[in-house]
This record gives C-alpha cells, structure tokens and sequence, in this order.
C-alpha cells in the first residue's frame, strides 16, 4: 500500500508536468515499463530516481520531495520485512491483513455477528473456524488459532496497538461453542476492556436500525509519511481493501456514528458482564 501511495503521488505530479511515461523512462535510462510499475506500486523505488523525476516533473518543494523519499524509504523496510505470520499458511488471504496491524498505530473495529479476531480467545477462535468451515482438514485449524492467538501481541508491549472495538450486542449472545466457551469469552472481553490502550463498546439491540447494518469493518491507520487509512472487510468469499481518502473517510463517519449510539464504555462492560451471568 506504501508502494501504490508513492506511485500514485508521482503519477499525479508526471500528469501535471505534461510528461508522458516514455519520457519519464528517459530521464532513469529505463524502460517505460519501469514507471508503469513505479506508478503502480509494484517495485519499490530507489532515492536518485525519486529526485531525478522530480526534477523533470518540477518539482523542487524541499519539504515535497523528503516527503517522498521517506515514504520510499518505508517502503522498501516494508517490503524487507518478514514477521511471524508468513510461517503461518493456514491465514491464507488474511496474511495481509495480519501484517499490515503489525505496523499499524490504531485499528477502530466495527464487528455485528462475531467478537474482534484479536479479542478472541483460542476456544472462541477454534469454534468460529470450525462452525463456519473455513478448512476441510481440521489439523488446519489448530495453526489458524495459534496465529490468531499470536495476533494479540501487539496488543502489549512499549508501543501497543491502540484498539477501538465495538460490537453488537447479539454477537455476545450468539453461542459460539458452548456456554463455557462463551463464558471465558466474555470475561476475556472484560480483562481486555481494563487495558488503556483498548476502548470497547456495545451496541445495544434496543438502538435498532443502524448505520453499520450492511457490514462489520475496520479501519487500520499508520503513523509516518504519506500514511493513510485503510478500511478492510470480510466477505464470504474474499477479503476487500478499500486503500482511497475517499473511501476511508466515509467509514469514518460510519464508525462515528456508530459509537455515538453505543453505550459508553463502563456501561458497555456492565452489559457485558450481564450476559455473562445469564450465560
């Protein structure tokens, strides 16, 4: 995503420029295959490059042209990377979603069937995955809840991860497993509720219809250059990014509204341990 911002910003100062990729090609003795991949994200982007085409492009703002290349710069570290779930095959397509929370400084969850992955517990996690038949081997499933248990991580730590959950009332009375399963769920939703770097809220059946009935989502948000919101949704069949300003934006007024008829957080634990009495 770091790649495709980058592409995007040198995409748009070659338009206004009035260059074409040819001649942009030109001036790094490349092919213009080359910047179709700069523009797109593709490959990341060397420091000469980046001041060579601003110089062509006319771009001679000191503080434009750092922004870029330290956005190139973060990049390339990204790219270099390899965290503990690449040696977890069983995410699959949520590689990158897991990968992405790794580095990112706030996650604003909005979850109306099921608990947060990352404040599930391994009981929950196993449920989940078998009750949907996300695998048809179930020695896949094991691997699945230790990565996902692992996700967790970043929850502690110098620099945790800043957490804003919300989440509907019928998935804390949905039964998940059994009742002794949903117990340890719920009272690991109070534990978790306690850290200060976690804001949980419910949503209460009683607020009827609601700005967040088409889907549950999350918005991921990064500190650093030219960092900006990513939305990500689950659908039955795929993951989905929604990588633009636009796009984030828009969930963030969704989101707001939605913690907006939530409960606040201590009634929102009241509630939760209410339901866990009942359960």
């Amino acid at each position: 995503m770091l790649g495709r911002r980058l592409g995007g910003q040198l995409l748009l100062l070659r338009d206004a420029a009035g260059k074409t990729q040819q001649e942009a090609a030109q001036v790094l003795s490349a092919t213009a295959t080359k910047i179709v991949k700069m523009e797109r994200g593709w490959v990341p982007v060397r420091e000469p490059d980046i001041r060579a085409l601003c110089t062509f492009y006319g771009q001679d703002d000191p503080k434009a042209v750092d922004a870029l290349l330290g956005l190139a710069k973060l990049d390339r570290e990204r790219r270099k990377a390899r965290g503990w779930w690449n040696e977890y095959p069983a995410l699959r397509d949520m590689v990158e979603c897991v990968a992405l929370e790794d580095v990112a400084s706030s996650v604003r969850t909005w979850q109306q069937s099921v608990v947060p992955g990352i404040l599930q517990t391994a009981d929950y996690a196993r449920a989940v995955a078998m009750g949907n038949g996300m695998w048809e081997d179930p020695a896949e499933v094991e691997p699945f809840v230790e990565s996902r248990m692992a996700r967790q991580g970043r929850l502690v730590g110098e620099a945790p991860l800043q957490l804003r959950a919300v989440i509907h009332e019928s998935a804390l009375r949905q039964l998940v497993g059994d009742r002794s399963v949903m117990r340890a769920q719920l009272g690991h939703l109070l534990e978790q509720a306690e850290r200060p770097n976690i804001r949980l809220q419910v949503l209460p059946s009683s607020a009827g219809a609601h700005p967040g009935m088409n889907c549950s989502f999350s918005i991921v948000t990064f500190d650093g250059p030219g960092a900006v919101d990513v939305v990500h949704m689950d659908t039955s069949s795929a993951n989905v990014w929604l990588e633009s300003e636009a796009d984030a934006m828009h969930h963030r007024v969704i989101f707001d509204r939605i913690t907006r008829l939530s409960l606040a957080q201590h009634n929102s634990a009241a509630l939760i341990a209410n339901i866990l009495r009942e359960m």
